[in-house]
């Protein structure tokens, strides 16, 4: 196989609308953790270990939406959801509505690793566990809990009592108060790796949306939703896939949206292509069928695909497709240990248009 010997890491820090102001903060954070997933991604650990690296690392950044820094709930809290999946297996753990954990992403980790294991009595272990027993999990297996207080960053704080002010005193009109103000910046955060040895793996994190009702859980936590990754046969046009997704939660758990791009590109053959595939599942799975609850339902994509040449050489390609204003992304192989972080945008003219606002990018990650 021609990528032996090559790891290729990307991430995003979500689909949404970034500020101008943020731009050299979100994209230093992203090339961060590119760079310490790769750093570790040499010691010879699996796909789901440098996933799980990568998206630690933007937990713990306060200018994304997840782990440290999160959206507070109605009443106040930090309550993260987190997904994982290893593409060779399908193994796959998440977290919802967790309290009181530094990184979420590991506690998503350490059940996908738990699920692996045969119980004692026979017992069917968890995919998902939420809130308490989430929490009780990972302090048994020793994985860092914090007061639920040093998750709430000062600027977390600032926009929950700006919000919550507004709300209580009415000084907002029914229009200001739809996702594209008060939710208009998803920056739930996501990694895909696809490893020397041909492993492919997925995740997400996300600190939910603003003012979210306590105990909700959104796509990040959900299986087929926030995270999917596979490996399919060498006949495939398509060999295997990692995708991370971003956006309006509960759309997204609708449309099942990551396991839907996944099942497309297994059954595609080589007249199909993933740019057609994501616009046909971005406009027929989500955004159609989702016209009559939000007139501008919002989703971002990170794929990274394993590809067949005519050849028969196994390529990358990074795509990145959104129905947002903006998405930010990072990547890094070790064949060129320098991190690229970009924020991709519409442009104002594609904006004034129309029709679903689907835009759709790829990026060459090179051959061996």
């Amino acid at each position: 196989m021609a990528s032996i010997g090559t790891t290729y890491i990307a991430v995003h820090g979500g689909a949404g609308v970034h500020d101008h102001s943020s731009d050299r903060q979100v994209k230093y954070a992203l090339r961060r953790a590119c760079t310490k997933a790769l750093e570790i991604s040499g010691e010879e650990i699996s796909a789901v270990d440098a996933v799980k690296k990568a998206i630690s690392v933007l937990e713990d950044e306060k200018c994304l939406n997840a782990g440290y820094g999160s959206n507070l709930t109605a009443d106040g809290q930090v309550e993260c959801d987190a997904a994982i999946m290893d593409g060779r297996t399908g193994d796959f753990g998440s977290v919802g509505a967790l309290s009181g954990v530094k990184n979420p992403i590991e506690v998503a980790h350490s059940i996908l690793e738990h699920s692996r294991r045969p119980d004692t009595l026979g017992r069917i272990p968890p995919m998902t566990l939420v809130s308490n027993g989430a929490y009780e999990f990972a302090a048994a297996k020793g994985i860092e809990t914090v007061p639920p207080e040093a998750m709430i960053s000062p600027e977390a704080k600032s926009e929950w009592q700006k919000w919550t002010e507004r709300l209580e005193t009415s000084e907002i009109n029914e229009d200001s108060t739809r996702p594209k103000s008060i939710h208009n910046v998803q920056d739930t955060v996501g990694a895909v790796v696809w490893t020397a040895d041909g492993e492919m793996a997925a995740g997400v994190s996300s600190g939910g949306l603003l003012l979210k009702y306590p105990g909700r859980i959104g796509e990040a936590a959900i299986f087929g939703a926030g995270c999917w990754a596979q490996q399919n046969s060498d006949s495939s046009t398509v060999q295997g896939m990692a995708c991370s997704i971003s956006g309006a939660g509960e759309y997204i758990t609708r449309s099942a949206l990551a396991r839907a791009i996944g099942e497309a590109l297994e059954i595609s053959d080589e007249n199909a292509n993933a740019h057609n595939i994501l616009h046909q599942i971005l406009l027929d799975r989500f955004w159609t069928q989702l016209q009559e609850r939000d007139a501008n339902p919002n989703a971002g994509v990170l794929l990274l695909t394993k590809e067949q040449t005519d050849s028969g050489q196994s390529i990358p390609r990074l795509w990145c497709a959104f129905t947002t204003e903006s998405m930010a992304i990072a990547y890094v192989s070790s064949k060129d240990a320098k991190a690229k972080s970009t924020i991709l945008r519409r442009s104002h003219e594609s904006q004034s248009r129309r029709g679903p606002p689907i835009f759709i990018t790829s990026l060459s990650l090179g051959k061996d």
